[in-house]
């Protein structure tokens, strides 16, 4: 009665299952690996960002460039704050509560100038003597979010609870995070931002803001003045509890889902050829579709002249 299993379509079903639910198993198990990865990574974190707390904070040279290590790690850079690029970051939101991030370039490796503007500093090139220009040219810059603030960053009343920068020279210590990327949390790369507003952190984006260059990372300071409130770190790029992690644990779900949907396709083509086999076997036959016919072919004359038009009776 199963001697269908050896014949020819049988041996392709059987093929392919046994490859299929080995397939399904591994990738499942390999995308529950990731999910476990990602929730050490969480733990590791939460354990480093506990340590770093009570660490002292390093020079910002010692953690560059950012990596998924030094990412979250207190660092200190010492420089003037560009009081003419302060920027807004709009729709960030902080303890559940949408709001803005105030960002500032803090200049590491020289002077800002005394808060010129572009056009300034192109036309009192001139007056500075060339060793001076060159340091300038050479000059680059740290984006440090001093805070965030609730409300809308187009509000006037919103922006004018901004406080100002302080002049001079200052150290600012904080968490160092690698540039932002499009799809982040709360990232706009969409632009069409007004004037003074920037929508992602990043030195590809704030590279056609500033006349200088600008550090690829930036600090989200631990001290906010004024109505500033301070910004977490956030964890690196493909580590953590992100919804890339959730995305790892549902994959697993659905190539476990598929290892059983083989096996119960396997098993339903399985007993629908043994009944069919037994019936068989019994002598009973499936009985064969009736022929289609065509429409109107069961009329009879008497219901042809019924159904015929009163145009063509007329």
């Amino acid at each position: 009665m199963y001697r269908f299993l050896l014949t020819p379509r049988w041996w392709v079903i059987n093929v392919f299952t046994l490859l299929a639910i080995p397939v399904c198993l591994f990738m499942g198990s390999w995308q529950l690996s990731r999910f476990e990865t990602r929730v050490d990574t969480h733990n590791q974190q939460q354990d480093d960002a506990s340590r770093e707390r009570k660490a002292a904070a390093r020079p910002l040279s010692d953690l560059l460039p950012v990596t998924a290590k030094t990412s979250g790690e207190r660092a200190t850079a010492t420089g003037r704050y560009d009081t003419t690029h302060q920027l807004l970051v709009p729709d960030r939101r902080l303890d559940g509560r949408d709001g803005f991030y105030v960002l500032t370039l803090l200049r590491v490796d020289g002077d800002v100038g005394g808060g010129e503007s572009v056009a300034d500093g192109k036309a009192g090139a001139g007056a500075k003597d060339e060793p001076e220009a060159k340091a300038g040219a050479g000059a680059k810059a740290l984006p440090v979010v001093r805070g965030w603030l609730p409300g809308d960053a187009d509000d006037p009343a919103a922006a004018a609870k901004v406080p100002a920068p302080p002049s001079g020279e200052v150290t600012v210590t904080g968490a160092l995070q690698a540039s932002e990327h499009q799809g982040g949390d709360g990232v706009s790369a969409a632009g069409g931002l007004p004037h003074g507003q920037l929508g992602m952190i990043s030195a590809a984006s704030l590279v056609n803001l500033v006349p200088y260059q600008v550090y690829d990372a930036w600090v989200t300071s631990s001290q906010a003045p004024g109505a500033l409130k301070p910004v977490p770190p956030t964890a690196a790029e493909g580590t953590g509890l992100d919804i890339k992690a959730f995305q790892n644990l549902g994959y697993t779900g659905e190539w476990f889902v598929f290892a059983g949907f083989v096996i119960f396709m396997w098993f339903r083509l399985f007993r629908r050829e043994a009944e069919t086999a037994r019936d068989l076997a019994l002598g009973i036959t499936p009985p064969e579709p009736a022929a289609p016919t065509a429409p109107g072919a069961d009329r009879t004359p008497d219901d042809a002249e019924r159904t015929r038009s009163p145009s063509a009776t007329a």
